[in-house]
């Protein structure tokens, strides 16, 4: 039996285990995969405060990752299957676990466009990652779908690799912040279909072109390429929860301001729970909250 249990070591796993750490709760963080979750899928974090000029995100979280084993909390690499909210016991892969409280810190995955070609061709140049595959389309001609913060900072990003950047988004305008649209505007590299979408990526072994449909017009046209980058958003990772705890339709948790859910002693942190917006620091900020108000859970059961 342990004091808390966090599930998921991204920005805001990984700072609620350190302030529980610091509260000297004896605290387990279970993670599937390596710290750090999406934010590994960019090179760099340019809007994380104290770090002019930006910070790699491996050297964030792996500052991060160190503060917490410091503080003697157990990173346990493991996937969580289920969990009983009400008996705060946790069924993973390698066995299970209890504690006297649980905070759900377990992410985000990117949203697929599910359209054909999608799933045949994933990595054979469909990708969710410029970071990780952009070394491959170097010379190339790629395309990325989307319109938000996560497009314009892979785009700029792959422009170093790539002979071009095409970036393909439903409506007239991008979502991405002024200043990440400025350095777009400025790389000679990168250039915009809108108001269009992608509704087939096709070829033989590998991507060859897309099919766009232009939404004024309502005409369809092949494109061709050599890579797709797909950035419409996320999926909140809490399949293992339906029916446990209150969920919007896309599956977000339901959390109050303390990031307490519908269960009494289960709290919700990151991109997993409902909210307005999704960034790292907000991750973090709901990572000490949710990590607060379970200390404050375990200590007004103990007395």
């Amino acid at each position: 039996m342990h004091d808390l249990i966090i599930i998921g070591a991204g920005p805001a796993g990984l700072t609620a285990a350190l302030y529980a750490g610091r509260s000297r709760l004896d605290t387990v963080l279970i993670e599937k995969m390596a710290p750090g979750g999406r934010i590994l899928m960019s090179e760099t974090i340019e809007n994380y405060p104290g770090f002019p000029g930006g910070i790699s995100t491996v050297e964030l979280i792996s500052r991060m990752e160190q503060q917490v084993k410091e503080l003697g909390v157990k990173i346990q690499s493991d996937e969580v299957l289920d969990l009983d909210c009400e008996k705060k016991t946790i069924t993973a892969s390698s066995g299970t676990y209890a504690a006297r409280a649980v905070i759900i810190a377990s992410g985000a995955h990117p949203r697929k466009l599910n359209v054909p070609g999608e799933k045949e061709y994933t990595g054979r140049g469909v990708s969710y990652c410029a970071t990780c595959d952009a070394p491959f389309f170097k010379g190339k001609k790629v395309v990325l779908v989307g319109g938000g913060n996560a497009v314009a900072e892979e785009a700029i990003y792959l422009s170093r690799f790539a002979s071009s950047v095409n970036i393909i988004h439903r409506r007239q305008d991008l979502r991405a912040s002024e200043i990440l649209q400025e350095k777009m505007q400025q790389d000679k590299k990168i250039s915009f279909i809108l108001s269009s979408l992608v509704t087939e990526i096709k070829g033989a072994k590998k991507v060859e072109a897309v099919k766009i449909k232009d939404l004024l017009s309502g005409k369809e046209s092949d494109f061709a390429c050599d890579g797709v980058f797909i950035y419409i958003g996320y999926e909140p990772e809490t399949v293992f929860l339906k029916g446990k705890l209150q969920m919007d339709e896309a599956g977000f948790i339901i959390s109050n301001e303390s990031m307490a859910t519908s269960v009494d002693g289960v709290f919700a942190c990151g991109d997993c729970r409902k909210k307005s917006l999704y960034q790292v620091i907000n991750a973090c900020g709901d990572g000490a909250v949710a990590a607060d108000s379970a200390y404050k859970f375990i200590a007004d059961r103990s007395r």
